[in-house]
C-alpha cells in the first residue's frame, strides 16, 4: 500500500469518527495534547502523526487501531 494511501485512510477515519462522536477539533486536540492547528492538519493529510498520537486518538475516541488504517 502507497504512504499517502495509507496517510489518507487516516486521515479521513479520524474525522469520521471525530464528526460521529461529535467531538470538536479543539476538544480532541486538547485531549491528545497537541494543538488544533496539528489536528486539522493531520486530518487534511498536511501531516504525518507519530503511531503515539495516533493511539492516544484511539483511546479518546474509543476505537482499535485496526479503526483507524481500515481502508474502505
Amino acid at each position: 500500500m502507497d504512504d499517502k494511501v495509507i496517510l489518507q485512510t487516516v486521515a479521513d477515519n479520524i474525522r469520521i469518527e471525530r464528526l460521529r462522536k461529535r467531538i470538536s477539533q479543539e476538544k480532541l486536540a486538547e485531549k491528545v495534547g497537541i494543538s488544533t492547528k496539528y489536528l486539522n492538519m493531520i486530518e487534511n493529510c498536511k501531516a504525518n502523526p507519530s503511531i503515539n498520537i495516533v493511539i492516544k486518538i484511539c483511546i479518546i475516541l474509543d476505537l482499535s487501531l485496526d479503526v483507524i488504517y481500515k481502508v474502505k
